[in-house]
């Protein structure tokens, strides 16, 4: 009962192991913070910022896709639907640090 019960529940596994991968990568950078990623200014801010973003996309589209199943749907209806986030997100982005960049440098 047991084999067959737990055969159902790899994939939940899976996922915890890819999302617990990527925070702890995320955890690693933030603790150990590279210095080429710290003194590089790119839009405004430090490049360890976009690379925290990055990632963070990276996540929520990984779970947009498995727990919204969407990673069984045809490939059309994924991108009908990530599309929009990962370019409206990465474009509110960019308009929240430019703005807050010249904001600063205005001061």
């Amino acid at each position: 009962m047991s084999d067959n019960q737990n055969s159902g529940n790899w994939w939940i596994w899976k996922v915890f192991w890819i999302l617990l991968g990527l925070t702890a990568f995320e955890v690693g950078l933030g603790m150990y913070k590279p210095p080429f990623l710290v003194d590089t200014i790119f839009l405004g801010t430090k490049l360890l910022n976009h690379v925290f973003i990055i990632l963070t996309l990276i996540k929520a589209g990984y779970i947009v896709l498995v727990f919204m199943h969407l990673g069984f749907e045809k490939s059309t209806l994924k991108w009908t639907i990530l599309i929009p986030a990962l370019v409206l997100v990465p474009y509110l982005l960019f308009i929240i640090l430019s703005e807050g960049a010249h904001a600063y440098l205005m001061l």
